[in-house]
């Protein structure tokens, strides 16, 4: 699995490893099962303190992404966390503002915006 992170966007480190391990799991990049790097490994390779991949990888974990075996390593989790609805749209509604506010200030339409979103869920339904 490739993960990028760029210390220069702002986004702190370990949201850039959550982001990006969760759209792989979302765009079927990963499957259910499928190994993620320890965290030293993953460390290493990203050139990061192993606090900032255990620190995603937690928050992962909490998230129902994915699962850590004690001393048999993690993998992408095998089922969609049970959420209720409300506790899903809370977890939306800052990504869903700070597209808005992007648009805005790009002084894009509502249209073209919402556009955008449909064409990336689109992304995500087309799989070979």
């Amino acid at each position: 699995m490739l993960v990028h992170v760029n210390a220069a966007t702002g986004v702190p480190l370990y949201l850039q490893i959550e982001s990006q391990v969760k759209h792989a799991v979302a765009a079927g990049a990963m499957k259910q099962g499928e190994t993620l790097p320890s965290v030293r490994k993953m460390a290493a390779d990203l050139r990061v303190n192993p606090n900032t991949v255990a620190r995603a990888y937690q928050n992962l974990e909490r998230d129902g992404v994915i699962r850590t075996v004690p001393g048999g390593g993690t993998y992408v989790a095998g089922n969609v966390p049970g959420l209720l609805k409300a506790e899903k749209l809370k977890r939306l509604r800052p990504f869903a503002m700070q597209l808005a506010v992007e648009g805005t200030q790009l002084r894009l339409t509502p249209e073209e915006v919402l556009k955008l979103v449909e064409e990336s869920l689109e992304e995500l339904r087309v799989k070979p």
